[in-house]
């Protein structure tokens, strides 16, 4: 944590340093170490402390923290106490997102339509379909097979270059052909 520690009109001693370095380290406690840098301003008017915090977290978030007391010590612990609530509700946030995975309105609309189904982990099958053997044929006749079949894929030599080639039907239904490199 990068801490940048600003005085106006007040000078920054080395207790009023640390008594700031100590607060803020609870506060990096509470955010496991995700708190990137810290902007603090530390003002006196006449009676009044101000002490005036900018926190940047990890993924771009900013707290800010401002207080107005008679005392140093309570002025710092009063901004610190602003930030902690900002904190509680950021890392809720991020705690929800977690256990959701997925976006609310989708969850919302699965919910609507069908039960919840048990959340098992699908395992990835490769089935096997019967072998067809490959032609030789030019891409024209392959793009006429395509087009007349029912199939939406077919797999040749080219009699031209002697490789495998693809020919597939596009969702916009004009063909593809797919052909290897080098």
């Amino acid at each position: 944590m990068r801490l940048e520690l600003t005085g106006r009109h007040v000078d920054i001693t080395p207790d009023l340093r640390k008594q700031v370095e100590k607060k803020l380290a609870k506060l990096d406690r509470l955010l496991e170490g995700g708190i990137v840098s810290v902007q603090a301003v530390l003002t006196l008017e006449k009676y009044r402390h101000q002490s005036e915090f900018t926190v940047h977290t990890r993924g771009e978030h900013f707290l800010h923290g401002i207080a107005d007391t008679n005392a140093w010590e309570t002025s710092i612990t009063d901004a610190i106490e602003k930030l902690t609530q900002q904190l509680a509700k950021m890392k809720g946030k991020w705690q929800e997102r977690k256990r959701r995975a997925t976006s609310p309105r989708l969850l919302a609309a699965e919910a609507a339509v069908a039960p919840p189904a048990p959340a098992a982990p699908k395992k990835r099958r490769v089935r096997r379909v019967p072998r067809y053997p490959v032609k030789p044929m030019t891409v024209e006749e392959a793009a006429l097979s395509v087009d007349s079949g029912d199939d939406t894929f077919l797999v040749f030599r080219n009699a031209a270059t002697d490789s495998i080639n693809v020919v597939y039907r596009r969702k916009d239904g004009h063909l593809g052909l797919i052909e290897p490199e080098g």
